[in-house]
């Protein structure tokens, strides 16, 4: 089974409302089986025209426990209300990664 990946950029305008989101998002990450391998962090764009202020990358064990995680009207759902009104953008893109070789 090939893994999942949540692929986040932002744009924060309110970092302390933001601030509760990023306390409360990790624990919903975990129990859902994803894992967050960038969390902010420095980078530059190296071609392109794409320049995030803040990007994030999470990986999931698939495609649909991605999807479970992020459709849940539960706990997730309510965690995402706490960024409301916090960023002037929030991007987020799943795309399913390939399987690793046996």
């Amino acid at each position: 089974m090939a893994p999942a990946y949540l692929i986040v950029t932002m744009d924060i305008t309110d970092p302390d409302r933001y601030k509760q989101y990023m306390a409360e998002a990790p624990a919903a990450v975990k129990a859902a089986g994803g894992e967050y391998l960038v969390r902010g962090g420095r980078h530059e764009t190296l071609e392109g025209n794409w320049h995030p202020h803040r990007v994030a990358l999470l990986r999931f064990p698939s495609y649909a426990a991605a999807k479970a995680f992020y459709d849940d009207p539960g706990e997730y759902a309510r965690i995402r209300k706490l960024r409301a009104g916090a960023t002037a953008c929030f991007d987020m893109v799943l795309v399913e990664g390939v399987a690793a070789p046996v």
